[in-house]
C-alpha cells in the first residue's frame, strides 16, 4: 500500500500533481492510501521522490467536476477522484455515462459543495466593529465543507470597499482593500454576537414572509435549519411558522385592495387641482391646443380609449416644432418606447435610424411622432408582445396626430406603415399601392407613405431585409427631395389617391 499525503485538506493541485505520478507509476487506485494534511500512515509506503510523472488524459468535464469535489468533507474524495481519473485513461468518454456509479458519486459530491458556495453566499452576514485602522465588517460563518477559500474572491468582488473578515471553524479570510489573506479558524465567540443592522435583517424577513405561500419543506430547502443560529432574521422563524395559518385567515376575510397596475406609478399621478379643468377639455378631444407643449399635456390626462389603461405613459412626438422638412409618423409605441416616453428608441428606432444616415437625414432635424399614443400589448408571462391596434382606436387617437401636424407644420409628412397612412388617410388600399406616390393627410397636408422599420425586421432571412432596408433608404431620399420641393409652404404635384 502507497500512502500518499496531502499538505492541505482541499488541495486540488496538490492532489492532481501525486494523481500524475501515481499514472506514470501505473500505480492502480486499490494501491494507494490518500491522507489529507499529511497526515502520517504507519502501515504504508511513500512513494518514491523519483517515481516519474506522466501526463494523465483528464476531460475537461472531469476537471471541472473534480475541483469542486476536492472541497468535499467526504474522507474518500480523493480516492474517488483518483478511481475516475485511472478509468479515464482507457475510457475516456466515462464521464458522459451519468449512471455509473462512481461518476454520480463525483457529481454528488460537486453539487453539494456549489450548494455550500450559495449558502454561503446569501447567508454571511456581517456586524461591524472599530479597529485602530478603522470599522471592520466581520462575520461567523461554518459551511459544511472546506468552500472558504473558493467563494472568498465572490465577497471581494461585492464588498470591494471595505474591510472584511470572514471566521470559520477551519480557517479565515481577511481583506483590508487592497489584498486577501487566510488565517486560522476561530470560534463562534470571536464575532460580534449583535449589530444594529440586525434588526433590518428581521423587519425586513418579516415583510418579506407571506403566511399565504408557505411551503416549510420548500423553505428549508433554500434556507436549511443548520444555518438559522447564526441568521438575526431565523430568530423569528419558528414564530412566524406558527402564526402563518391565522395570517392566512385574516388575509381572506380582509377586504380585497385594489391591485396596483403596472404602470400604477404613472396613472397614479394627480394632476393639480389648478391645471385640470384648463385640460380636461382637450384630454376629451373637445378644442384644439393652442402650442405643442399644452398638447402634450393634455395628452397624458387622454382617457379617449381604454388602452391608457394597461400602458406605462402616452408617448408624445420629439424633434423640431418649427416647419421641419419631415415629420415622420409610426404606428404605436413598442415596449422601449412605452417606458422611456420617447419614440423610436426600441430595435425598429435604430433601423430608422440607420436609415435615416443612409439617406443623408439628421434625426435631430425630423420630427418624429405615433398614430397611436399608447402602447397596445398582450402580456406573455414577463414579456409584453405588441399587439395592433383596431380601427376603432386608431380613429379615436387621430385627434392627437393630426393637431400635431398642424402645431408642428412640417413640409412633408411620411406615413410609416399601413396603421399610420389610415390614421392619415383615407386610402383604401394597400400600403405597396401608396408607395411612390404623392398623397395628401384629410386636411390636406402633403404626405408619402412607406414600411414601417419593425417590418424589416420580421423578414426571414438577411438578404430580404436588406433589400427592404435599401428600398425604405430610397423612400426617405424621396420624401425629402419631395419636401424641398414645397419651399414655398405648398404641396409638390399631389395625385391623391384618398
Amino acid at each position: 500500500m502507497i500512502a500518499v499525503a496531502l499538505p492541505d485538506a482541499a488541495d486540488f493541485d496538490a492532489w492532481r500533481t501525486e494523481a500524475r505520478r501515481l499514472i506514470g507509476a501505473r500505480t492502480p487506485p486499490e494501491a494507494i492510501a490518500w491522507r489529507g494534511k499529511a497526515a502520517p500512515d504507519l502501515f504504508g509506503e511513500a512513494l518514491g521522490a523519483a517515481a516519474p510523472e506522466a501526463t494523465a488524459y483528464a476531460s475537461r468535464a472531469f476537471i471541472e467536476v473534480a475541483r469542486k469535489a476536492a472541497l468535499h468533507r467526504d474522507e474518500g474524495r480523493f480516492a474517488l477522484l483518483y478511481r475516475v481519473l485511472w478509468r479515464l485513461q482507457t475510457t475516456r468518454n466515462l464521464m458522459e455515462d451519468a449512471a455509473d456509479a462512481d461518476v454520480a458519486q463525483l457529481n454528488a459530491l460537486a453539487k453539494a459543495v456549489r450548494r455550500d458556495e450559495h449558502k454561503m453566499h446569501a447567508f454571511v452576514r456581517f456586524k461591524e466593529i472599530e479597529t485602530p485602522a478603522g470599522p471592520r465588517f466581520v462575520a461567523w460563518f461554518e459551511p459544511q465543507h472546506h468552500i472558504l477559500r473558493e467563494s472568498a474572491d465572490f465577497f471581494v468582488r461585492r464588498f470591494t470597499g471595505m474591510a472584511w473578515s470572514i471566521l470559520t471553524p477551519e480557517e479565515s479570510a481577511h481583506w483590508d482593500g487592497a489584498a486577501l489573506s487566510f488565517g486560522p479558524g476561530g470560534t463562534r465567540a470571536d464575532a460580534p454576537m449583535d449589530d444594529a443592522r440586525d434588526e433590518d435583517w428581521r423587519v425586513y424577513y418579516q415583510n418579506m414572509f407571506n403566511p399565504a405561500r408557505l411551503k416549510v419543506a420548500a423553505m428549508t430547502r433554500e434556507m436549511p435549519k443548520f444555518y438559522w443560529k447564526n441568521l438575526p432574521e431565523a430568530q423569528d422563524m419558528q414564530g412566524l411558522i406558527r402564526a402563518a395559518s391565522t395570517r392566512a385567515q385574516d388575509m381572506v376575510i380582509a377586504a380585497p385592495t385594489e391591485p396596483r397596475k403596472r404602470a400604477g406609478a404613472a396613472h397614479a399621478r394627480i394632476m393639480p387641482e389648478t391645471l385640470a379643468p384648463a385640460l380636461e377639455g382637450v384630454a376629451q378631444q373637445a378644442s384644439p391646443p393652442n402650442t405643442i407643449d399644452e398638447l402634450n399635456k393634455a395628452l397624458g390626462a387622454c382617457r379617449g380609449c381604454t388602452l391608457w389603461s394597461c400602458a406605462t405613459q402616452a408617448v408624445a412626438g420629439e424633434g423640431p416644432l418649427d416647419q421641419p422638412r419631415l415629420a415622420l409618423v409610426g404606428e404605436q409605441p413598442g415596449d422601449q418606447e412605452d417606458l422611456a416616453g420617447k419614440p423610436f428608441v426600441g430595435p425598429a428606432g435604430q433601423v430608422l435610424d440607420r436609415a435615416l444616415a443612409a439617406a443623408g437625414i439628421a434625426r435631430a432635424e425630423t420630427y418624429v411622432t405615433n398614430a397611436v399614443k399608447h402602447f397596445k400589448h398582450e402580456a406573455r408571462g414577463k414579456r409584453r408582445l405588441h399587439k395592433r391596434p383596431d380601427p376603432g382606436e386608431i380613429e379615436k387617437c387621430r385627434w392627437w396626430v393630426t393637431n400635431e401636424i398642424r402645431l408642428v407644420r412640417p413640409k412633408l409628412v411620411v406615413a410609416l406603415g399601413a396603421t399610420a397612412l389610415q390614421s392619415l388617410t383615407k386610402h383604401k388600399g394597400s400600403l405597396e399601392s401608396a408607395r411612390d406616390a404623392d398623397l395628401t393627410t384629410r386636411e390636406g397636408a402633403a404626405l408619402r407613405a412607406t414600411v414601417h422599420p419593425s417590418y424589416i425586421l420580421r423578414l426571414p432571412d438577411a438578404a430580404a431585409q436588406r433589400q427592404a432596408f435599401d428600398r425604405f433608404v430610397e423612400d426617405l431620399r424621396a420624401a425629402t427631395i419631395a419636401a424641398a420641393g414645397d419651399s414655398s409652404g405648398s404641396s409638390p404635384r399631389v395625385r391623391s389617391r384618398d
